[in-house]
C-alpha cells in the first residue's frame, strides 16, 4: 500500500513538473510577465532551481535581444546631423548595459526570496551570454560604419612608411577615438556593477561554506568577467585605439613643433603650450576609458615621446649655442662688416641680416632655455594632476593593488623625465655662463685684482 501511494505521488510530482514547465513556456510565449513570474516562483518548490533559473533567463534574454535590436536599428537609421551622431554606437551599447542592469535590479529580490542567496551568478551568466551576442552586433556595425579597421590599417601604414602624401589627418581621428573610449568606459562601469552584485550575493550565500567553495566561486566570477566576449572585444578595440592615439599625439606634436613661433616680448615659444595641451588631451582621453592598461600605455607613450622626440628638439636648439659677446662680437663684427659691404656693393643695397640674425640667435637660445624649464615644470604638474585623477578612479573601485602599482610605476617614469629636462636646463645655463656671463665679468675681476687690497699698504701711503 505504501509503495503504491509513493508511486502515485512520484507520478503526480512528474506531472506537476511537466505542467509547470508547460505553463511557464505558454506564459513566455504570450509575453505575460505576471504569469511568468508566478510559475518562476513555483520551480524551487519542486526542487527545480536550475531549470527555473534557466527558463527564466531564456525569457529575459528574449526581452534583451528584442530591445537591443530596436535600439541598434534606431541608431543605424538616425541622421548624421544629430547632436550625438558621433557617439551613436557608444550610446547603443550603453542602452544595452542599462537594460541588463535594470533587469538584475528588478528581479534579484525575487530570486533571493524564492531561490535563496548565492544563485545570482547563474542568472547573470545566462544574461551575459546574450549581452555578448548583442554587443557583438553593435561592435561589428561600429567597425563597419566608422571604418575602424581600415583607419587603423592606414595609421599603421603611415607609421611604417612615414610618407607625408598618404598620412591621415590627426583631427579626422578625434571623433572615433572619443567614441571608443566612451564604449570602454561604459563597459567597465557595467562589468563593475555585475561584479559588485555577484560578490555581495556570494558573500551571503557562502557565509557557511568552506574556503574551497568560496575560492571556486571567486574563480568563476573572475572567469566570467575577464573571459567573456565583451571584455575580449573591448580589449581588441582598445588595442587599435592605443596605436591610433599614439599616431594622433605624435603627428600633432610634430605639427606644433613645425609651427613654433615666439612673439616679441614672450618668454617661451608657442610649441610648449601646444605640445602639453596635446599630451594632456591624449592622456585624459585614455583616462576617460576607465581602462588601467589603456591609461598606462598612453602615459608610457607620452613619456617616451617627451623624453626622446621633444627633448631632442629642444636639445638641438640649445646645441646651436649662445652667440659670443664683447670682444668676440667685435672680432666677428669686423669680418661680418667686410662681408656685408662686399655683398651690398654686388646687390646695390645695404643688408643688415647678419647683424639681426645674431640677435635672433641669442633670443632663440634664451627662449629655448625657458622652454626647457617650463617643460620640466609642466611634466611635474601633469604628474600631480594624474595622481589626483587616478586616486578618484581607484576610490570608485576601479582596479586593485596591481593596477595601483602599474600607475605608480608609470608616474615615477614621468618624474625621471622631468629631471632630465632639468639636467638639460643646467647644461644650457652652463653654456650661457661660459659664453655670455664669464667674458663680461672677467675684465671686471681683472681690474679688481690689479688693485691692492692690503689695508696696511693703503694706510702707509
Amino acid at each position: 500500500m505504501i509503495d503504491a501511494n509513493l508511486q502515485h505521488l512520484q507520478e503526480a510530482e512528474k506531472q506537476l513538473k511537466v505542467l509547470v514547465g508547460e505553463k511557464f513556456d505558454a506564459a513566455t510565449k504570450a509575453g505575460d510577465l505576471p504569469q511568468v513570474e508566478r510559475f518562476f516562483k513555483i520551480f524551487p518548490l519542486l526542487g527545480l532551481h536550475e531549470e527555473g533559473i534557466s527558463k527564466f533567463s531564456a525569457y529575459l534574454c528574449q526581452q534583451i535581444a528584442k530591445k537591443a535590436e530596436e535600439n541598434l536599428n534606431l541608431a543605424l537609421g538616425s541622421e548624421s546631423s544629430e547632436r550625438r551622431a558621433t557617439l551613436l554606437f557608444a550610446d547603443t551599447l550603453t542602452l544595452l548595459f542599462e537594460g541588463i542592469a535594470r533587469i538584475v535590479e528588478t528581479h534579484q529580490p525575487i530570486l533571493e526570496t524564492y531561490y535563496g542567496p548565492g544563485r545570482l551568478y547563474m542568472l547573470i551568466k545566462h544574461l551575459q551570454s546574450e549581452c555578448d551576442r548583442q554587443m557583438e552586433k553593435v561592435v561589428d556595425k561600429f567597425i563597419q560604419q566608422r571604418d575602424y579597421q581600415r583607419k587603423f590599417q592606414r595609421v599603421q601604414s603611415c607609421i611604417m612608411r612615414s610618407s607625408s602624401s598618404e598620412k591621415i589627418e590627426p583631427r579626422d581621428l578625434d571623433p572615433i577615438l572619443a567614441e571608443v573610449t566612451l564604449m570602454s568606459a561604459r563597459t567597465e562601469l557595467y562589468l563593475r556593477f555585475i561584479k559588485r552584485r555577484i560578490t555581495s550575493d556570494f558573500e551571503v550565500g557562502d557565509s557557511m561554506a568552506s574556503e574551497e567553495i568560496k575560492q571556486e566561486h571567486q574563480q568563476n566570477l573572475d572567469k566570467l568577467l575577464k573571459h567573456c566576449l565583451l571584455s575580449r572585444s573591448m580589449q581588441e578595440l582598445i588595442g587599435y585605439y592605443i596605436t591610433m592615439e599614439e599616431y594622433y599625439m605624435r603627428e600633432s606634436v610634430n605639427k606644433a613643433v613645425a609651427m613654433d613661433t615666439c612673439e616679441r616680448g614672450q618668454l617661451i615659444s608657442s610649441m610648449v603650450d601646444d605640445v602639453f595641451y596635446i599630451v594632456k588631451k591624449c592622456i585624459g582621453r585614455a583616462l576617460s576609458s576607465s581602462s588601467i592598461d589603456c591609461l598606462c600605455a598612453m602615459i608610457n607613450l607620452s613619456t617616451t615621446m617627451m623624453e626622446s622626440d621633444f627633448r631632442e628638439v629642444l636639445c638641438n636648439k640649445l646645441r646651436m649655442g649662445f652667440p659670443a659677446t664683447t670682444l668676440q662680437d667685435i672680432q666677428r663684427g669686423v669680418t661680418s662688416a667686410v662681408s656685408i659691404v662686399h655683398s651690398s656693393l654686388q646687390q646695390g643695397k645695404f643688408d643688415t641680416k647678419g647683424i639681426e640674425s645674431n640677435d635672433e640667435a641669442k633670443m632663440s637660445f634664451l627662449v629655448s632655455l625657458n622652454n626647457v624649464e617650463v617643460c620640466s615644470e609642466n611634466i611635474m604638474t601633469l604628474k600631480k594632476n594624474l595622481e589626483n585623477d587616478c586616486r578618484k578612479l581607484f576610490s570608485q573601485d576601479f582596479g586593485g593593488d596591481q593596477a595601483k602599482a602599474k600607475i605608480d610605476s608609470c608616474l615615477s617614469d614621468m618624474a625621471s623625465v622631468s629631471n632630465k629636462f632639468r639636467d638639460l636646463l643646467q647644461e644650457g645655463l652652463g653654456e650661457l655662463n661660459s659664453t655670455a656671463v664669464k667674458p663680461q665679468v672677467k675684465p671686471w675681476i681683472n681690474v679688481f685684482l690689479s688693485v691692492s687690497h692690503n689695508i696696511e699698504e693703503v694706510m702707509a701711503q
